[in-house]
């Protein structure tokens, strides 16, 4: 199995940045892709953004296209969301996610790093 920990949530102003962190541990393998998804207060969970992992072809979602910029680092095998120009609406506990080995959803779970923007 693969075991991830979210980091570097926090808050911040509106129109500030912060990057998350997604740590990959145990059979690292075997992953095949990284997607971060939200969850604000009251609302359902959604897709935020994905990636091939060691790929380049990333996917956002409508609402972050032009301000969040996903990456993974094979090496340490660690998955990074950068997120410029926060807006209010951001904020969520936002969870890292895998989809390991021939699965056609995503298996491995954090268990979420909060982030707050306030206006």
């Amino acid at each position: 199995q693969v075991q991830l920990v979210e980091s570097g949530g926090g808050s911040v102003q509106a129109g500030g940045s912060l990057r998350i962190s997604c740590a990959a541990s145990g059979r690292t393998s075997s992953i095949m892709s990284m997607a971060w998804f939200r969850q604000a207060p009251g609302k359902e969970r959604e897709f935020v953004s994905g990636i091939v992992w060691g790929g380049t072809e990333a996917y956002y979602a409508d609402s972050v296209k032009g301000r969040f910029a996903i990456s993974t680092d094979n090496v340490k095998n660690t998955g990074y969301l950068q997120m410029n120009s926060l807006k209010p609406e951001d904020t969520a506990v936002y969870y890292c996610a895998a989809q390991t080995g021939a699965a056609t959803d995503f298996t491995s779970w954090g268990r979420g790093t909060q982030v707050t923007v306030s206006s």
